[in-house]
């Protein structure tokens, strides 16, 4: 037996430092290198604090709480009820608002994509003359500006939504709560990418005009569509609802179809919303993002709980909430760098920094997570195949449970990926994925591509220390 063990070749597996796999690879030995991040990167602090939160009698709590966060998930059933002005039903919402994706940001720190936004829409509420005047505007303390998702909303890529503009209203059958977000403009040159020209305006001025009082006629008339189900049949359709919306808007515009006929609109004016859906694939895409911030927000809040109820960006900063960690508490760490195919044209320095509420898509499930359910996906995100089943797969290992309601046909019908734990996270060095679109750095240009990118580290950190402190607050207070 031994004879035999040392008549073979030897291949070493290296576990840690390159460098050893080099040395021996120039010795001619076959080397499989096994990438190690210690947990947490090797954080002392954040270390401590993931050890405070294994401790038996935590970790019981926690994962009681964890346990309710995942079925207020898995149970929300969120449907669409209506359209109306932003100004008429989110919550704070002001003449002089503007909310933005992501974590707070000033005007002074918003990246070029945001301010292209912010000012396009101050010129179409009639705040501003042009361009150079909203700018002096946004920028004269005037303005207020605040995260969609501190008024239960949110809004892809740069995320902008003013007063005059229409949303789609949802709301929680299962626990109540109401959530928001814009009408899509389609792809491309429009004011969610930074794009601000008088093409951009006058959309937005027909979409207040026309789309959103059709839509809200139309809803009038039909009462409700169950989002939810539509979601699940999107995906068995080989969408993933973040990026790629074939079957999605199909699916969704013909739950619509019946009712926008109805409306008391002119010939004219129903050829032409049909013909803007037909304009591009991304008609549905809000509605599946209101959807996810609808069951999110019902599981926020549940003290103990490491699951992540939030993720955003803003194009400076990536935010992360925690619905262990009540209230607006954000916890920060740099907008990465979105990795993928660009337009023609564009070169990598072109690119802005990841940006967008979007990602909420999937920290419900969807999106990049759900990318075994969408191959399409892969000449516009990049990647292969292999590629996109393998990153649902490793999905799993850093989230809490699967949603039966929503599945994945070529993974055997398997649940999405459904509640992130910080933990897993943070113990495993692998971030969640999340595919999205690139805008261009400069205000005024649009999107520009797509791709895959990751959280910040440093989110999961400041998440860590912060829970372990508050738990220990409230341990504290139960004489514990």
């Amino acid at each position: 037996m031994k004879n035999k063990l040392f008549s073979q070749d030897l291949e070493v597996v290296n576990i840690g430092l390159e460098m050893f796999q080099n040395d021996l690879t120039k010795q001619g030995v076959k080397v499989n290198q096994v990438k190690f991040v210690p947990p947490a990167g090797g954080d002392e602090a954040v270390l401590e604090a993931l050890d405070y939160l294994e401790t038996e009698h935590i970790k019981n709590k926690i994962d009681e709480a964890n346990k309710q966060v995942v079925e207020r998930i898995i149970q929300s059933r969120p449907v669409l009820i209506g359209f109306d002005k932003a100004i008429n039903v989110i919550p704070g919402m002001k003449k002089n608002m503007i909310i933005h994706a992501g974590p707070p940001i000033k005007w002074e720190n918003m990246c070029g994509a945001m301010k292209g936004a912010v000012t396009g829409a101050l010129v179409f509420e009639g705040l501003a003359e042009n361009i150079e005047e909203a700018e002096k505007l946004a920028a004269s303390g005037e303005i207020e500006f605040s995260p969609c998702h501190e008024h239960d909303t949110v809004g892809s890529m740069a995320g902008v939504t003013s007063a005059s503009m229409y949303v789609h209203i949802l709301e929680n059958k299962t626990y109540g709560n109401i959530s928001y977000t814009n009408l899509s403009e389609q792809m491309s040159k429009i004011l969610r990418m930074g794009a601000n020209d008088q093409s951009v305006i006058d959309r937005l001025i027909w979409m207040r005009d026309v789309l959103g009082p059709m839509l809200k006629e139309a809803m009038e008339i039909a009462g409700e569509i169950d989002l939810r189900l539509l979601l699940s049949q999107a995906l068995h359709m080989g969408d993933e609802c973040h990026n790629r919306n074939v079957a999605g808007t199909t699916i969704f515009i013909q739950a619509l179809a019946p009712y926008l006929l109805q409306t008391h609109f002119s010939e004219k004016d129903k050829v032409d919303v049909f013909n803007f859906v037909a304009s591009s694939d991304y008609f549905s895409g809000p509605a599946w993002l209101a959807l996810a911030k609808n069951a999110m927000d019902a599981a926020h809040g549940i003290e103990y709980s490491t699951i992540l109820t939030t993720m955003a960006r803003n194009g400076v900063e990536f935010g992360i909430r925690v619905s262990g960690m009540k209230g607006k508490t954000w916890f920060t760490g740099p907008s990465q760098k979105v990795v993928g195919p660009l337009f023609a044209g564009f070169k990598p320095e072109d690119a802005g920094l990841d940006i967008g509420d979007s990602a909420i898509s999937e920290t419900y499930g969807f999106g990049g997570f759900a990318m075994a359910a969408a191959l399409a996906i892969v000449p516009l995100v990049g990647g292969t195949v292999e590629e996109a089943i393998n990153t649902s797969k490793k999905m799993y290992e850093i989230t809490s449970a699967e949603n039966p309601n929503v599945t994945m046909p070529i993974l055997d019908f398997k649940g999405i990926p459904v509640g992130i734990d910080l933990r897993k996270v943070l113990e495993s060095g692998m971030l969640p994925v999340i595919n999205t679109a690139i805008a261009h750095k400069d205000a005024g240009v649009g999107m520009i591509g797509a791709g895959i990118t990751n959280p910040p580290m440093e989110c999961f950190k400041k998440a860590a220390l912060a829970l372990a402190a508050h738990i220990r607050e409230l341990e504290a207070g139960q004489g514990k």
